[in-house]
């Protein structure tokens, strides 16, 4: 399954919505990656393992699901989350890009894609839609987290 969607964050011709820059965007998404648990109510816990100078592994718990994942940055656009095949989890990534049209006018392009073949996703097709839409309620979930957080000033401070 491929699914990408785009997130626009600032409208320049919309007043009402506060600005957003590259840099605070960058900053809420590595903090997307670092604190999970700020986006995701339901996850129990999360331990961030080996640090390298592009990224660094996860272990995420959900009940009884546990959930291990490399997230790879690329500043200031690109962060990608690589999981490897994992029990009944098969292999899957999550890349999320910052796209500028403009000086302001930013957006964030989410791309899914799992390592099932084309009978698998015939097979998968209804679970598959629901997958979509609730990636799609999560990562609209994440802008509004990110959009509360940059207006309380949290993503103007330098990340360590």
């Amino acid at each position: 399954m491929k699914f990408e969607h785009l997130i626009e964050i600032n409208d320049p011709l919309n007043p009402l919505i506060d600005t957003i820059s590259h840099e605070q965007l960058w900053r809420g998404l590595v903090l997307r990656a670092e604190s999970p648990k700020l986006f995701v109510p339901h996850l129990d816990e999360v331990h961030i393992g080996e640090r390298t100078a592009r990224g660094f592994k996860r272990t995420q718990r959900y009940g009884d699901l546990v959930i291990e994942d490399t997230v790879v940055l690329e500043y200031p656009n690109r962060i990608r989350y690589e999981v490897d095949a994992q029990g009944e989890i098969s292999k899957s990534s999550l890349t999320m890009t910052i796209e500028s049209h403009g000086q302001d006018h930013l957006f964030v392009r989410f791309e899914y894609e799992d390592a099932h073949n084309a009978r698998e996703d015939e097979e998968n097709a209804m679970f598959d839609d629901f997958r979509r839409s609730a990636y799609q309620e999560s990562d609209i979930d994440t802008i509004r987290v990110l959009r509360e957080l940059a207006g309380e000033g949290r993503l103007d401070a330098t990340l360590n």
